[in-house]
């Protein structure tokens, strides 16, 4: 693996902070059929991410991008072009890009974490453990938490950015191989390209529908309608004051007052409610409090479905020996087949008659014919049982 690992130790390191070095690296990766990225970005105080720099290696360089300094509309656009990016858990990196980028939900992604899931069923693993894994390489992250604005950055900075990028390509074709010997690299790409779809979807959440984020089936209607308010309330001044939304209300705050419901300041300061929110912006929550108590029925959202799954053992059971069964036929971890919230969809489909073209996009990819073939005919064999169940 040493002499593998070669190239990528010997890969040169370019700073991109000005318009030529700029177009420079997008006419590498116009040319090039895959990338590997990272971020790295402060977010602790400010509701909007501040992208520090971009890691990318090019499979021949690595270059820092000096974000700050930089417009990189036509950055993100080759990007978006690119035929494949290779990210390590991209979650909060792929936030920033639709944020930046203004672009609809990304298609040319892997999730090299969401491989390894796949190779290890540990759906965790970090990339300090998977270069140490898979590639023997051990990393120094001690950084990871550092002031990334500053500039210059310190020698320990630059090395723990680029040592975040020099190995990620050779752990994507160390692991591309692994999967291929099992069938399931296009798994791989599917989930990936799912998880885009899902932070795409999440960024885009309407104001109204971001409650459905903190639900809990003990919530009544009305108490879902002063959430749903609230929530929609925090989200929008958060994005106003640039501040992230835990400042404001965190979410132990935030379930008291949906559960209590308070109607008077005096109320309200006998939540964990900081001082500071309840002193500027006290009346404001009681004013949503009251507009979701004021509210005709009709208007109020629909009660949560309580989890049949956990409710039910033998019900988990059979769903638990359907997935082993799948598992073991088409060497897919368990963890990755059929997450709880798919299983509360079928249920909720089940329930409600809905029509098969209702099921998620998740739902519709390779797990397709193993969930109408086998997961919806289980279920209907329990229909009796959920309607007893959803309507006690």
């Amino acid at each position: 693996m040493s002499s593998q690992l070669a190239k990528w130790d010997k890969l040169p390191v370019y700073w991109v902070n000005n318009e030529t070095t700029l177009y420079q690296l997008i006419d590498k990766i116009d040319n090039s059929q895959i990338v590997a990225l990272d971020t790295e970005f402060i977010r602790r105080s400010t509701y909007y991410p501040i992208l520090a720099l971009i890691q990318i290696n090019t499979g021949d360089a690595i270059y820092l991008v000096d974000a700050p300094q930089l417009f990189l509309y036509d950055l993100w656009q080759a990007l978006i072009e690119v035929p494949m990016m290779v990210w390590y858990a991209c979650f909060e990196d792929l936030w920033i890009f639709y944020l930046l980028a203004g672009c609809p939900p990304l298609t040319n992604i892997f999730d090299v974490q969401i491989a390894i899931a796949y190779l290890t069923g540990q759906t965790h693993v970090g990339y300090g453990q998977a270069t140490h894994d898979f590639l023997g390489v051990c990393l120094n992250k001690s950084e990871s938490k550092s002031d990334w604005m500053a500039r210059p950055l310190s020698n320990q900075q630059e090395q723990y950015a680029v040592n975040d990028v020099r190995y990620l390509l050779a752990l994507y074709h160390d692991v591309k191989k692994r999967l291929d010997q099992r069938q399931l690299y296009t798994c791989v790409i599917e989930d990936s390209n799912l998880l885009a779809k899902d932070i795409h979807a999440t960024y885009h959440t309407p104001l109204d529908k971001m409650y459905l984020n903190y639900i809990s089936c003990s919530y009544k209607p009305r108490q879902l309608a002063i959430l749903r308010n609230l929530v929609a309330w925090r989200e929008a001044l958060a994005k106003s004051i640039n501040q992230p939304v835990s400042f404001i209300i965190n979410k132990q705050a935030l379930r008291e007052i949906v559960e209590k419901s308070p109607l008077t300041i005096k109320n309200l300061a006998q939540t964990t409610l900081n001082r500071h929110t309840l002193r500027r912006y006290g009346n404001e929550i009681l004013k949503q409090i009251n507009h979701a108590k004021s509210l005709p029925e009709s208007q109020l959202p629909q009660q949560t479905l309580p989890s049949f799954y956990h409710n039910n053992k033998n019900f988990k059971n059979a769903i638990d020996n359907i997935v082993k069964q799948y598992s073991q036929k088409t060497d897919i971890p368990e963890c990755l087949l059929l997450k709880n919230r798919w299983i509360d969809e079928l249920t909720s489909l089940v329930y409600y008659d809905l029509p098969i073209t209702s099921l998620s996009i998740g739902l519709q990819g390779y797990r397709y014919d193993w969930v109408v073939c086998e997961i919806l005919p289980l279920l209907m064999t329990y229909k009796k049982q959920i309607q007893i169940r959803f309507e006690s």
